[in-house]
């Protein structure tokens, strides 16, 4: 496939482009793909048997505005998606990789947010939620520190919007930590 356009991706592919970074099990991106048909939504997951399974639920759901990509993150951010093509992107429980000597191993990175910015649309934003309070601390520093980004006041999802990462974290009392940053126009 041609990345430099996503136009035939979508049946109506003018429309606005929202990306689930690590979809999971696909419970946000279906219910947001079913609560707004005039937006495309596309779920990128390394994990093959989850794309799976989000799949054959999409298709159940008739669910014409979502694909998916099997890809890790990073690269699908960095190399699939087209300059300006993108609106939201959705990152929510990226890997805490806790271990100190793992942290090379987190998505965010002034590489990734690179990408970012490379990929969002002039206005688009970034919403970013996570258990791991000292991983998102780290997080809205980059973000906050970068001038390309302004914060915007959170992403508050809707019930049938709460991935199952977050379900099981609220279950057991959790904190969520949640931002969200908007492409500046001009940095």
């Amino acid at each position: 496939m041609d990345t430099s356009s996503l136009d035939g991706l979508f049946p109506a592919p003018r429309q606005p482009l929202e990306v689930d970074v690590g979809c999971g099990k696909g419970r946000f991106l279906l219910a947001r793909a079913h609560a707004n048909p005039s937006t495309n939504f596309l779920g990128i997951d390394r994990l093959l048997k989850r794309l799976n399974k989000v799949d054959a639920k999409a298709v159940r759901s008739n669910l014409t505005n979502v694909r998916l990509v099997h890809l890790e993150a990073a690269h699908a951010v960095e190399c699939f998606l087209p300059a300006g093509s993108v609106s939201v992107f959705h990152i929510f429980f990226p890997d805490p990789w806790p271990k100190r000597r793992h942290h090379r191993r987190r998505l965010f990175s002034p590489a990734f947010l690179d990408a970012l910015i490379r990929g969002l649309i002039p206005g688009g934003h970034v919403n970013i939620a996570t258990d791991y309070t000292d991983y998102f601390t780290e997080i809205a520093k980059l973000l906050r520190r970068d001038p390309r980004f302004e914060e915007v006041p959170a992403f508050q999802p809707s019930e049938a919007e709460r991935t199952n990462f977050e379900l099981t974290f609220m279950g057991v009392g959790a904190p969520i930590s949640r931002g969200s940053f908007r492409k500046r126009a001009q940095p």
